[in-house]
């Protein structure tokens, strides 16, 4: 993916690059030609000792860079410029390219009877100056950056993202290259905090390409709709990879609930519900229609394993028709599922047959759970469905609810809170059709009736608002 949409262009990291505010006592006028310095080696750095006023040769000033000159601070720190060639910005200043007339001090013994003051030792040194931005920690950070230019033991320091962060900015500007070697690797290799992971995209920028491209790699899409093709993932393994299904499924639900693109939930459910759909409808279909080409034995297999099929994936159709009705994106689930006379037809004619008591007991109740959830959603309004698609929907799946009830013996409790609130909601939808459609599918209702008619108020309700709207006289049409 190309990445030169979100990240700036990066910039040179050169010594000419540091910080305008940043100056120096040195005179920059006349300027010789550049003459590289040799690296100092780890033995010779590690022979001096920072802020060693008796052997130091430069003193660097560092002040907050601030406009308010009542916040200015002033801090003087004692340096080697042998030392100071570890950082390419040093190094630069500290070349012929920048002093033109200044000698280096003479190499001076350590005594302690030496008769010189310490003003007149530091009024041999050369003097730099420093400006460091006013941020809370700033001087500190600066500090530990120069005190890491007189060691290679940078593990010891950078032990968190946290100071990680802080120090990189500081070698980025002195052009410190292995103590930004040192903090890119620490922080590519440990997990950030989401306000490190901001610190990070901060600092992008202003990284090599070779810097940053792991860091670049833990947050850039790896496509345009990985996003989805996550969540696919994830579906997909909360349905059919894990034997305790029930955590997964309820982890997954929370990820779909907190999910920021609610368009691409929606795209990603709707492909799972027609593939789960087209799985049960295929299964109920080999069911009812077998192929007999083996033996008893065989067939009698094949029949039990389509049954189980149908069972297992109308379970993962019910945990994503409630997703999609919890994210209010079912409005294409229940126009599809409005559309299935073939499948209402295969399951109709399965539960005529007693082979699936005993192999899938609760199938019924599955396919009956989809159906009323999805025309509950269209009852109370969360979903707007159209007039045809709620006549369909009633009139493709109440024949499945007549046969259930008449052929699930004996009704659990469960199942029986079951099918009355589906007659409740098949009823309270056909109150929302035209009269002409509600007095066609009304009659069909009649076995929601009860040996006790004060046991079916619902029924009751239904046709004494249908014959009341009857009894209205017309009103007049327009002339």
């Amino acid at each position: 993916m190309n990445h030169s949409s979100t990240v700036p262009k990066k910039r040179p990291r050169t010594a000419a690059s540091r910080h305008s505010s940043t100056n120096s006592d040195i005179s920059l006028n006349k300027l010789s030609p550049i003459r590289t310095p040799p690296s100092p080696t780890p033995s010779a750095a590690a022979a001096l000792i920072f802020n060693d006023a008796s052997t130091a040769d430069v003193i660097l000033r560092l002040f907050i860079d601030a406009v308010d000159p009542v916040s200015i601070s002033d801090l003087h720190v004692y340096l080697h410029s042998n030392v100071l060639h570890r950082s390419k910005y040093f190094s630069a200043l500290l070349s012929d390219r920048w002093i033109r007339h200044v000698k280096p001090p003479p190499p001076r013994e350590h005594s302690s009877s030496s008769s010189a003051s310490a003003s007149d030792d530091d009024n041999k040194l050369l003097r730099l100056n420093l400006g460091v931005p006013s941020t809370p920690g700033s001087i500190q950070s600066h500090l530990t950056v120069l005190e890491l230019l007189y060691t290679n033991d940078f593990a010891t320091t950078i032990d968190s993202a946290s100071t990680a962060l802080d120090l990189l900015p500081v070698a980025l500007e002195l052009l410190f290259e292995d103590c930004v070697r040192s903090c890119v690797g620490f922080l590519e290799a440990v997990p950030w905090t989401e306000e490190e992971e901001k610190r990070v995209l901060n600092l992008i920028p202003i990284l090599s390409e070779d810097e940053s491209k792991y860091l670049l790699a833990r947050v850039s899409p790896v496509g345009e709709y990985s996003c989805e093709v996550m969540l696919e993932g994830l579906i997909s393994s909360a349905m059919n990879n894990y034997q305790n299904t029930a955590f997964v499924k309820a982890f997954v639900a929370k990820i779909l609930r907190d999910f920021s693109s609610r368009e691409s939930a929606k795209r990603v459910l709707e492909k799972a519900f027609r593939t789960s759909l087209k799985t049960v409808k295929e299964s109920l279909e080999d069911y009812s229609s077998p192929v007999c080409r083996g033996d008893h034995n065989e067939t009698e297999a094949i029949q039990r394993s389509n049954l189980h099929k149908a069972s297992t994936n109308g379970k993962h159709l019910l945990w994503l028709v409630e997703r999609m009705i919890e994210l209010r994106v079912a409005d294409e689930a229940v126009k599809e599922w409005s559309e299935q006379e073939a499948f209402t037809y295969d399951l109709q004619k399965a539960f005529h047959d007693d082979a699936w008591r005993n192999i899938v007991p609760g199938l019924p109740a599955v396919v009956l759970r989809c159906t009323c959830k999805l025309a509950n959603a269209v009852s109370v309004g969360t979903i707007l469905a159209s007039r045809q698609v709620r006549r369909k929907l009633v009139e493709i799946w109440l024949p499945v609810l007549v046969i259930c009830k008449d052929n699930v013996s004996p009704i659990s409790p469960s199942n029986k809170s079951l099918y009355l609130d589906l007659e409740e909601t098949f009823l309270r939808i056909i109150s929302t059709l035209p009269m002409s459609d509600a007095q066609e599918l009304l009659p069909r209702c009649l076995s929601f009736s009860t040996r006790n008619v004060d046991d079916c108020p619902h029924l009751v309700t239904a046709f004494n608002t249908w014959f009341r709207r009857a009894a209205q006289p017309p009103f007049p049409s327009d002339q």
